[in-house]
């Protein structure tokens, strides 16, 4: 089981640190990539097409300002597609989430609070462990000890 955490920035990790972390602690794979839906959409689309057939079994993106990630990768794949804005700019975020949030028809993005970089991790897990008892077991643990 493996999840891309895509960044539309290097300086966005530490704001993705928590899914990070959060997926490593249900024994879910991480690999994390920066790329651009702006500055290397051929790169992003390339890797979204093979996404599958490479093994992940959903994608977190996170981007700040025109957060144009989420939708570029979605329109590319049929894998779930979770979308986290990011915060900064003039309007500290909220561009960002209007950007995610208001895809097209027949290209859903999941989209997660404002810097809900744990929670998009968190809903991943509960996809993934719709078909894995073990993943349905520690998330049920990990509501029971309040976390």
């Amino acid at each position: 089981m493996k999840v891309a955490i895509l960044m539309g920035s290097p300086n966005d990790a530490p704001k993705m640190k928590a899914a990070v972390e959060t997926l490593e602690e249900f024994g879910v794979e991480v690999d994390e990539r920066v790329m651009s839906a702006h500055r290397t959409p051929d790169k992003v689309a390339k890797f979204a097409k093979a996404a599958r057939k490479d093994g992940f079994a959903a994608i977190i993106c996170a981007a700040g300002l025109a957060a144009h990630l989420g939708g570029a990768v979605a329109a590319n794949t049929t894998l779930p597609v979770v979308g986290v804005p990011l915060s900064g700019g003039a309007l500290n975020g909220v561009d960002a989430l209007y950007s995610t949030v208001q895809m097209p028809k027949g290209i859903p993005v999941a989209t997660v609070a404002i810097d809900g970089a744990m929670n998009a991790a968190l809903l991943v897990v509960e996809m993934l462990a719709i078909t894995d008892e073990k993943l349905a077991d520690a998330l049920d643990a990990r509501r029971k000890a309040g976390r």
